[in-house]
């Protein structure tokens, strides 16, 4: 194996990729000490698929007897590749959309120290984002603001990408048991990322689309990814400018809210009144 990288285990979530799977596991080169599949309740049978598909030792298919989710499928391959020795583990989709060939790349600012967590960018190039269906970039662009106000990273873009790599030690300290389980698990990710004060970087990279069908879809999700946003952000207030710490941008979080919500109710107010009173007088002049 190529020992000029650190030891690296892969996770891979399966539901409904059995036609994608094999191929995404035959590309993961031997730069990967692990490879875990998680088959969560796949009605393609993915794990069956893998089974047959690989005798190496470095294969393991993971099971979960009922559909669990995106998320649950990953806590638990994050605890079984934390029963290994691998220093990184890579979060690859099993949709073949991803390149993994740029596994290598992911895990190499972690393994110079420059990062705790590495995630793709499929909107950093402009040929890229060409190549995108126009519904998933103004869904995706939507849900990023989002995340920006909830997980206080502020220069990512493409929080919903799930090609990422983390460094072990990192995530030893994420309450996975916390964590999202279902599609806000990326998101949620980030945000409890942010109290572990983990650098985040991005990496450029091209999404492969191809006939498979997208689980996820981020217009049915924005009501339910909004109110864990919402959430999100106020506990990261919270923690960060009242518990773990009082300084200036503290007062200043507390007297601009204070003046938002005067405004808001002074306004709503007065508004009221005002349309009141042009009711009032267009209904006096209409009776003379």
């Amino acid at each position: 194996m190529n020992k000029t990288l650190p030891s690296i285990a892969v996770v891979i979530p399966c539901f409904r990729v059995g036609r994608q799977i094999r191929g995404v596991v035959a590309s993961i080169g031997d730069y990967a000490d692990w490879i875990f599949v998680v088959d969560d309740a796949c009605p393609e049978h993915s794990g069956d698929i893998i089974e047959q598909a690989f005798q190496s030792e470095r294969v393991k298919v993971l099971r979960h007897a009922q559909n669990a989710g995106v998320g649950a499928a990953m806590c638990t391959g994050y605890a079984a590749a934390l029963e290994t020795q691998a220093d990184i583990i890579v979060k690859c989709d099993g949709d073949g959309q991803m390149d993994a060939s740029l596994i290598p790349l992911l895990c190499a600012a972690i393994h110079d120290s420059q990062a705790d967590y590495v995630k793709g960018n499929r909107f950093y190039r402009l040929r890229d984002v060409a190549n995108m269906p126009f519904t998933r970039i103004i869904g995706n662009a939507a849900l990023s603001f989002l995340c920006k106000l909830s997980s206080g990273y502020w220069q990512l873009f493409d929080p919903n990408n799930g090609f990422t790599a983390i460094h072990r030690n990192v995530l030893k300290e994420v309450p996975l048991q916390r964590v999202a389980k279902r599609y806000f698990f990326e998101s949620d990710m980030l945000y409890h990322l942010n109290q572990t004060r983990a650098v985040v970087r991005e990496l450029p990279m091209q999404a492969k689309y191809g006939d498979e069908t997208s689980s996820l879809n981020p217009f049915s999700q924005m009501f339910s990814f909004s109110i864990g946003h919402a959430r999100n952000f106020l506990r990261r207030c919270l923690y960060s400018y009242f518990i773990r710490g009082f300084s200036l941008a503290s007062v200043q979080l507390l007297l601009g809210a204070a003046f938002s919500l005067f405004g808001l109710i002074f306004g709503s107010l007065h508004w009221w009144l005002s349309l009141k009173n042009s009711l009032n007088f267009v209904s006096t002049k209409s009776f003379y």
